[in-house]
Parts: structure tokens; C-alpha cells; sequence
């Protein structure tokens, strides 16, 4: 298990944030969110039921996971709520289609997703993208990054920021290789 310690966008905030990735059978991603937020500054969207499908989940609180492939343009973008709704998104390029929200993507299925008392746990059965595309494991790379909603703004974290802005969808800032 590989983990990254997530750096927020405006370098000066309390709380830090690690992801840690972990490959567990032939096509099934494990993440891991530890949050550490000693002044309970963070907002959590309401809890739902089931796991839905929804968009828009990055105007709260929301984790996310992006799936590069080497030597590719195409990609996946994961949004995960501690509400517990999801969704998966399918790009061309860097953020092509821009339609606006981006275009679901069905090759990508949850397992299973739960916040707990230290973050949020996620496993991804990537058995469709992996076969359809012909990739193996060391195709993959993997980008972490947060949305963490506080009362006083928005907070981005990345394994790095390599942008002016915070920009989640720069490749050069998905820093785990299988």
C-alpha cells in the first residue's frame, strides 16, 4: 500500500489530509482517506442511502480519484461523497467533453464506499475500463485529490499542485505509479 500525504492548495490550513492506494485482486482499486482536522472545521454533506449516482458532488465536501493511462489522452475522473453518493466521469483529454456535468462513465463500478471516524474508505472494481482498454496495472497512474468544504471557504488538496490555480485534471500532479 502506497500512500501520499495530500498538500492543500492555500499551503496555510489545520487540516492534513493522506490517501493511500492499494491494487487488491487483478481489477479492484482500494483508497483510503485519513483526515486529520483537529478544529472540526470541516462540513460534511448529509448522509444518503445506497450509493447514488450524483453529480455536482465537488460544490461540497468530496474525494476524488483520477485514473490516467501512460501514454494516453483519455481518462477517469471519481468523485466520492461522505454523504456516500458517487459517480464516475469519462474525459477524452484534459478536460474534453467540457459539458458541463462531464460525461458519466459505466466502465468503472463501486464496491463499496464508507465514511468513517478518520476519513473515508473506497474499493473500485475496475474490471470493465481495464478489459475494455486492454491495461494492465502498470498502464495505470492514479491522482488524489480533495474538495474539503469549511464555513469559511473551499479547501483543494493534491498530492502536488503544479498549476497557478488548483487544477485536479493536470496530469502532472497524479503521482502514483503501479
Amino acid at each position: 500500500m502506497a500512500s501520499y500525504e495530500l498538500n492543500s492548495f492555500d499551503r496555510y490550513f489545520d487540516i492534513s489530509l493522506v490517501g493511500a492506494i492499494e491494487q487488491v485482486s487483478p481489477y479492484t482499486l482500494n483508497v483510503g482517506y485519513w483526515l486529520r482536522d483537529p478544529n472540526q472545521y470541516l462540513v460534511y454533506p448529509e448522509i444518503v442511502a445506497g450509493h447514488p449516482r450524483r453529480d455536482f458532488l465537488w460544490e461540497e465536501t468530496c474525494f476524488e480519484i483520477f485514473i490516467g493511462v501512460k501514454d494516453q489522452d483519455f481518462y477517469r475522473e471519481v468523485n466520492l461523497s461522505p454523504s456516500q453518493a458517487w459517480q464516475a466521469y469519462q474525459f477524452e483529454e484534459y478536460r474534453y467533453p467540457e459539458d458541463m456535468p462531464p460525461q458519466a462513465a459505466y466502465d468503472i463500478e463501486l464496491n463499496s464506499l464508507k465514511k468513517t471516524h478518520y476519513g473515508l474508505n473506497v474499493s473500485l472494481d475496475l474490471t470493465e475500463f481495464m478489459l475494455k482498454h486492454k491495461l494492465k496495472w502498470q498502464d495505470i497512474f492514479i491522482g488524489l485529490s480533495a474538495v474539503l468544504n469549511t464555513p469559511q471557504a473551499k479547501h483543494y488538496y493534491a498530492m502536488q499542485h503544479s498549476s497557478p490555480e488548483a487544477d485536479f485534471h493536470n496530469k502532472r500532479d497524479w503521482l502514483h505509479q503501479f
